[in-house]
Parts: structure tokens; sequence; C-alpha cells
């Protein structure tokens, strides 16, 4: 069993966590945390063997009433993997901890490209995560555009892709996140980071992006523009799509007009926190006119990574080839709605 630590039990790491433990190839071994919050406290009732982050805040979770099974340099020593869920620019500062140990360790998105060997999206580059010491699993927004992009190039070629990404203001959680009554265009200058950060999935990918925040918590919204270097039906990019277990297809009868009531679907589904590990792409928009793809989708940015994480371990470690790997993580998770 590959024994997996998870620095960082938030709003990634906790959902990282559970998808792990659903492997029938994998442990968690244990969790780390900064100080003793509410999700310290659900790490154990969970059965999660918790670990201090930080050495000076181990007596905080003693006050608390919580039991740590150690410090975090004993969590990575004793993993096969790490996966780095921490906040964004704390992932780089972790580098040399696992280096230390020679653990290999998975970062997020918000981490920089050049502080790892590789840039990851399981439908996309599976194989070349093979070994590598430090991957970085990409964002949620380059996740979900990766997904869509990888089967297009694969059966039509792509020319060119233009991408305008409406973006949460703030997790639900995120309580000091904004804007509150505001629509920012973010950035203001062109491409966004998205364009870029696809193109490390894409090295040879003519992409352009343009990013804007609203005042909402539940997910992403993009309005994707593909030219493809052939003329297209609109029915043979549905019928593509559906064959991809990522991509879930909205259809027009069941009434999905936004993200609220995406997200009502998925707990009425049955699904853990209401996540949405799917792209879910309104059917109805996908059209196109000559070798203009145009289509929107919906990306839920507490959960689409998740997946891709869990197959990043058995990547990295060679535990299984890409087909293995997602059929087993979209299985145990159900991934499909």
């Amino acid at each position: 069993m590959i024994q997996v630590a998870i620095n960082g039990y938030g709003t990634i790491g906790k959902r990282v966590a559970d998808a792990v433990r659903a492997q029938p190839d994998m442990e968690v071994l244990g969790v780390a945390k900064t100080r003793p919050n509410f999700e310290a406290e659900t790490a154990i009732e969970k059965g999660f063997a918790l670990y201090a982050a930080i050495e000076e805040r181990e007596h905080l979770f003693e006050e608390a009433g919580l039991d740590i099974a150690g410090s975090v340099d004993e969590l990575v020593a004793d993993a096969d993997i790490v996966v780095d869920a921490t906040p964004s620019g704390i992932g780089a500062e972790n580098k040399s901890l696992y280096e230390e140990y020679e653990t290999p360790a998975l970062y997020q998105g918000g981490e920089d490209a050049d502080l790892v060997d590789m840039s990851f999206n399981a439908r996309s580059n599976f194989e070349d995560a093979a070994d590598a010491d430090h991957v970085r699993v990409v964002s949620c927004n380059t996740t979900g555009l990766s997904r869509v992009i990888a089967p297009l190039r694969e059966e039509y070629g792509v020319e060119k892709v233009r991408a305008t990404l409406v973006r949460r203001g703030g997790d639900p959680g995120q309580t000091s996140r904004g804007p509150i009554n505001d629509i920012l265009p973010n950035p203001v200058t062109i491409p966004s980071h998205h364009g870029p950060d696809v193109e490390t999935i894409f090295d040879d990918l003519d992409i352009d992006t343009l990013g804007m925040k609203v005042p909402a918590t539940l997910m992403h919204m993009h309005s994707l523009n593909v030219t493809l270097e052939a003329e297209v039906d609109a029915a043979d990019v549905r019928e593509l799509f559906a064959d991809e277990s990522r991509l879930f297809l909205i259809p027009e009868h069941m009434a999905i007009d936004g993200s609220g009531k995406l997200k009502e679907y998925a707990l009425d589904a049955g699904r853990p926190r209401g996540d949405v590990w799917e792209n879910a792409i309104w059917e109805d928009s996908i059209s196109t006119v000559g070798r203009d793809l145009y289509l929107f989708q919906g990306i839920h940015q507490e959960s689409d990574v998740v997946p891709e994480n869990v197959d990043a371990i058995r990547a990295v470690l060679g535990e299984a080839d890409a087909e293995e790997s997602i059929e087993t993580t979209d299985e145990t998770l159900g991934i499909g709605l």
C-alpha cells in the first residue's frame, strides 16, 4: 500500500485525504495542520493521524485537547509520497523538507511552475510524471481547460484557444475574500496567468485567456472559443466529450441553468460536500461555426483537482498507467455524473 502524507488539511487537503482513503492501493499515513481548528478535530474524528505542521505550535494542540502523532518531519520521513495542500507559496517553503527526507512531493496549482520538475494533468501528460521528485498538480482552472483541450487536440487539432474565465471571488469559507458588490478585471492585463499555465501542459498551444472576478463563491465559469484545424459538427464534439469520464454534459432537460442548481444537483446526487469533480459543460452551449467551437463550462474550484492528485501519486511512483489509474480513481470516487 502506498503510504501518503498530506501536508495541509484545508479545502483541498481534506478532500484529497478522503479520496486517497477510498483507493485500494493507498493509505493516508497522516495529515498535518498548523493549528487546532475545526478541520483538525474533523481529521481526528475521521481516524486520520494528526501531525503538527509547526513544531512550536505543538502545545496548542495539547491545550485544545487534540492528540497529535508527531511532527510533520516524522510524517514526511515515513511516507512514500507527500501531497502538499498548503496555501499558495507555502509549498515552496516546504520543498527543502521533502528534499531532506528524499520524499517525492506533489504541489498544488498556486505554486510557481518553475518550482517543480513538471506540471501534471492526468488526461494530458500522465506518463511525464514518472520518477519525478517534485510535481505540480495544476490549478482548478488549468485542470478544467486541459481536460477539454486534450481530446480536441487528439481528434481535430487545435489552432487557437480563447477563454474568458469568470472567477468566484472566494471559496464559501473564505470570509476575507471578495469582491462583495463589484465585477473586477482580474488581472486587467491580458493574458491572465491561466493561458501560460495551460502551456505548461501543452507547450505548443496557442492560447489567450482573460479573467474577471465576481461576487460569487460556488464555482468558476469558462466561456471558450476554440479554433480547430478542421471543420466539425457540434454533434460530433458532444459525442467526443461524452466519452470523457471527467467531462459532464448537462442536458437541457435537467433545467440546470447555473452554478447554484449544479451544486444543488451534486448534493442531491449524494456527492460529499456537493463536490463536482468533473467539468460541467452545458450541452446546448456546444456550438460550431466553421472551424470555431464555442461552449460554457462550470469548474468547481474546491474539488476538480482532487482526482488529479490521486492519479499523480500513481504516476510519480509508477504504480499504474494513465488508463488504469484514471479508471480506478473514477470508480472509487464515483466520478461520472
